[in-house]
């Protein structure tokens, strides 16, 4: 029988979670409350399907999201999620059927971008995306890293670090995740429920464990930073302690306030090493260390994924550090985002709008949404041949416009 794409109902909803779980590698068995915690969160309008005689075969969905620009700006974007195809369907297309739907309907809703978070790094270039922001998680060995045992972690700034509980982190997180994106890129946002399953509350995939929770306040009293940690309970055979805590999430909307909570993970009692979990590639952590090599990287990969739908828009909502223009002939196969666009920008703004003047630079969507938050560098993509140089020394111009002193940070998965 044909493969029919559509929306699915809130009857089928059920069979498109089994597919989901079993796309994912999940045990394929769905129970009625899992069924009742997605549909209340869900909108069925923006949940496909792939329909094989009755049974939902590849899963789809998108919902919307905003996300972080270089210098504070926020872009609309359609954030595609919970993506598979069962793998007695895979190779025949149902992928680029269901994207090209989807992007269609974010383009005509006035989306400026679709992101994602990729589980493989090769499906995603084909439809315009471009990896915008990378991650790293740092083991640190604390035995190494010359900090003094005799430190309290008390914050030598006049602040003070208070043990919390998930209340409060809703309370206050919210405002202090705003304050990150309003300082770097790529920060995606969080609604009411993703507080709210990130504390403890709602439906679990896996059985909560409750975490730690500390808060900085500054000398004045306010909240500027927070952490959630776990640690595990391990001793030696000489009876000592060998646990490591994990930092589950760590929002700092000061850089006081994030010296201070690394410090403070650093000197819990009976912890031997740090799980850092996943952070931008250039966070601080390392080199405040006596030892930085005590930091070791344990992974390090891509991480938000953006696609550009609206070149105007996105080009124009973002400052630049420079003055400068340059005109560039994007190519979209798609046609979304395709044409050829003078950007004329400094500190004081931007301008961008369709031209018929002779291209500065030549690339694809996908290479243009690597670069719009700053992480990638024109010049390394002209080396590897994605971008032609239509004039020499555009890719440096682009670069000098381009690139940020703090890289993308997108704390979330989704």
């Amino acid at each position: 029988m044909a493969v029919e794409l559509r929306t699915v109902t809130e009857s089928e909803f059920p069979d498109w979670l089994r597919a989901l779980r079993t796309g994912f590698l999940n045990e394929p068995v769905v129970p009625d409350a899992l069924v009742a915690d997605r549909l209340a969160h869900v909108d069925l309008a923006r949940t496909l399907g792939a329909v094989e005689d009755g049974r939902v075969v590849a899963t789809f969905r998108s919902f919307p999201q905003r996300v972080s620009t270089v210098g504070g700006g926020v872009l609309a974007a359609d954030a595609v999620t919970q993506v598979t195809v069962a793998p007695t369907h895979r190779r025949r297309g149902l992928l680029s059927r269901l994207m090209a739907r989807d992007l269609a309907a974010a383009r005509e809703r006035g989306d400026a971008v679709a992101t994602l978070i990729a589980a493989e790094y090769p499906i995603y270039g084909r439809y315009g995306f471009g990896p915008a922001s990378w991650t790293t998680e740092w083991s640190v060995d604390l035995r190494r890293a010359g900090l003094d045992p005799r430190r309290s972690g008390r914050p030598e700034d006049g602040g003070r670090i208070d043990l919390a509980d998930g209340a409060e982190i809703r309370r206050i997180g919210p405002g202090l995740h705003r304050r990150l994106a309003g300082t770097r890129a790529g920060v995606t946002d969080r609604v009411e429920r993703n507080w709210a399953v990130g504390t403890g509350l709602g439906h679990q995939l896996e059985p909560w464990t409750e975490p730690y929770y500390a808060v900085y306040r500054s000398a004045a009293g306010e909240p500027e930073g927070y952490v959630s940690y776990r640690c595990d309970d391990k001793w030696g055979d000489a009876k000592q302690p060998e646990n490591t805590l994990t930092v589950r999430d760590l929002i700092a909307a000061t850089p006081a306030a994030e010296r201070a909570l690394w410090r403070f993970v650093c000197s819990v009692d009976w912890v031997v090493t740090v799980r850092t979990g996943h952070r931008p590639p250039d966070d601080p952590l390392p080199l405040l260390l006596p030892d930085p090599r005590a930091a070791r990287t344990v992974s390090h990969a891509d991480m938000l994924w953006l696609r550009i739908l609206d070149v105007v828009r996105v080009l124009e909502e973002r400052t630049y550090p420079v003055a400068d223009g340059l005109v560039l002939d994007v190519r979209d196969g798609d046609g979304f985002a395709g044409g050829r666009y003078r950007l004329d920008a400094s500190p004081k703004g931007a301008s961008c709008a369709p031209t018929t003047a002779s291209a500065d630079l030549v690339l694809d969507v996908a290479e243009l949404s690597r670069l719009v938050l700053g992480d990638e560098s024109a010049v390394r993509l002209a080396l590897l041949g994605r971008i032609e140089e239509a004039v020499p020394g555009a890719a440096a111009r682009a670069d000098l416009l381009f690139r940020t002193p703090l890289r993308p940070f997108s704390p979330d998965i989704f």
